[in-house]
């Protein structure tokens, strides 16, 4: 049985679903006090409970004190089985953080697997759907298995009510060296809004392009339907031979366009002045599938507190440490190793 203090390194949701995932994969049992202790509001939402319901759902695992604020549970992981599965997070709370608990134990299942999450497409507090689909899941499938995704709905918070599809044909995992991003392709952004004015979205593309000094026409607007809102997200996309980085910004009351869109310019500015394979939501997504593929490496701007922490619970499931070194240019590489 491995403890987990899960107020830890950053102490949030994070450690709660690696957990989850790793169990599954690697058969141990975990048990975890402290949930998300250091946050707002510690203690277990709707989107974490739906992300360990799903990992039993995928599985013939059993979670004792599994409950919306619940600060500790203990899990024990059965065998992963392949199927049609449908999980309804119920609220706005991110389909894709489910999504990162139930896909690695799935890459590892004995056959094709079908997915159908609902809840929020976009949501401030994870990766969107378009992060998901264009930059993390082509990482996964150059490391041999094929997983597709599509977007059936938007849906923003507050209101949620969006809804991605997932296809699995599971492989073992292939280690991958990502060490040089290659060459630029393409820059395009899109300033998305639904139930809000338009003049939103023009001020968040203005300020962006002034930022980025991109082209006019590689920054637009697009206007979703009404019901799917409100909610308004500024993307921002850079297409490397090797990989593709997406930076967004999410709206909020309070938060003025011009704002938004000069905080999200410049994180995509410091990406593309850096030589960096992944950004920070890269980094953090690609270390548990490099280090079930038993190696690799890739090299990222500064690690964040919450790829840290990623790490150190890796290393408890697989025995796996994830080395952190910083090279003359400013890009760390991050090694998998025994």
């Amino acid at each position: 049985m491995i403890k987990i203090n899960g107020s830890e390194g950053e102490g949030g949701g994070q450690v709660l679903r690696t957990s989850a995932s790793l169990s599954l994969v690697t058969g141990q049992s975990f048990q975890i006090t402290d949930i998300r202790g250091k946050r707002e509001k510690p203690g277990m939402m709707r989107q974490h409970v739906t992300s360990i319901e799903a990992a039993c759902a995928i599985s013939e695992s059993t979670c004792e004190g599994l409950d919306i604020g619940t600060s500790e549970i203990t899990f024990r992981p059965g065998a992963v089985k392949a199927g049609n599965y449908n999980f309804a997070v119920g609220t706005a709370g991110s389909t894709n953080l489910v999504l990162q608990t139930v896909l690695p134990p799935l890459l590892f299942a004995d056959g094709p697997s079908h997915i159908t999450l609902e809840g929020g497409t976009h949501n401030m507090m994870a990766p969107p759907y378009d992060f998901i689909e264009r930059s993390f899941l082509p990482i996964i499938n150059r490391m041999g298995p094929t997983v597709s995704a599509r977007l059936v709905r938007h849906g923003f918070y507050p209101r949620g009510g969006g809804k991605i599809e997932i296809d699995i044909t599971p492989s073992p995992l292939t280690r991958i060296e990502s060490l040089d991003r290659g060459a630029l392709r393409s820059v395009k952004g899109t300033a998305m809004f639904a139930g809000l004015p338009f003049e939103i979205a023009e001020r968040e593309v203005k300020a962006a392009r002034k930022v980025l000094g991109w082209d006019e026409d590689a920054i637009g607007v697009r206007e979703l339907p009404e019901d799917q809102g409100p909610g308004n997200i500024l993307l921002l996309e850079a297409e490397y031979d090797q990989v593709t980085e997406i930076v967004s910004g999410f709206g909020k009351l309070g938060l003025k366009a011009e704002r938004l869109a000069k905080t999200a310019a410049n994180r995509m500015k410091g990406y593309m002045e850096s030589e960096a394979f992944a950004g920070p939501y890269l980094a953090d997504q690609l270390l548990v599938p490099f280090a079930l593929a038993g190696g690799g490496s890739f090299t990222t701007v500064k690690p964040s507190q919450h790829a840290r922490t990623g790490a150190d619970i890796i290393e408890r499931f697989t025995g796996r440490k994830f080395e952190f070194d910083q090279q003359e240019s400013g890009v760390f590489v991050v090694r998998s190793s025994t």
